[in-house]
């Protein structure tokens, strides 16, 4: 049994989900000099599926790496990464994190009023000479219709800014989804139950 995880995410509400479930983790972050964002350039013509599994799988194999160095003992190495999707469209086949305040309202525009998909990939590390599980967890969306001053509002309070799909389903942004099919968390960054599944599979502890 593993009293806990490492966790190779910064993000604050990938931590909060694991505290809501009883894991403990200790965060296996990126070194200063690895260059993390150009990882999440899409490949030409690449599908989100495709594109969110491969960037998870090359963060997990970064995340070992620096557990190689670290010399800490061994535990089960958790990654993920979200992306958004207007299937069919190619413009927002992938809809990553907006670069300026430009390009979270051309994100935002498009989303308005359609139905999208938000992609979670998951990757547990079980042990470091072993094949890693993953999965891909889905859920739709549904935006209400934006006016551009609801738009430039939201833009406006930060929110959009190191997101996906430019904003936030636990913030303000959640006052723009009528509906959702799918995995709340998994719309956060990341899917509890399954990724419950994955750690019960690890034998890793809950507290």
């Amino acid at each position: 049994m593993f009293p806990y995880i490492y966790l190779a995410s910064q993000s604050p509400r990938r931590q909060e989900l694991l505290k809501q479930i009883g894991v403990q983790f200790e965060l296996l972050i990126a070194n200063p000099g690895e260059d993390t964002e150009s990882l999440e350039t899409p490949l030409p013509n690449e599908k989100a599926h495709d594109y969110v599994k491969r960037v998870t799988f090359i963060k997990s194999s970064l995340a070992l790496a620096r557990w190689t160095n670290s010399g800490k003992p061994w535990a089960p190495i958790l990654c993920a990464d979200t992306t958004v999707s207007l299937p069919g469209t190619t413009t927002g086949e992938i809809l990553g994190k907006p670069s300026d305040a430009a390009d979270a309202t051309r994100i935002l525009e498009m989303l308005s009023g359609k139905v999208h998909e938000v992609l979670t990939a998951v990757v547990l590390i079980l042990k470091p000479e072993e094949n890693p599980l993953s999965l891909v967890q889905i859920s739709e969306v549904t935006f209400s219709h934006l006016s551009p001053e609801q738009i430039a509002s939201y833009i406006a309070s930060g929110e959009p800014f190191g997101k996906a799909g430019a904003y936030g389903i636990q913030g303000l942004g959640g006052s723009f989804i009528p509906t959702i099919k799918g995995s709340y968390s998994g719309i956060m960054g990341l899917p509890i139950f399954e990724v419950s599944q994955l750690l019960d599979h690890a034998k890793v502890a809950r507290i």
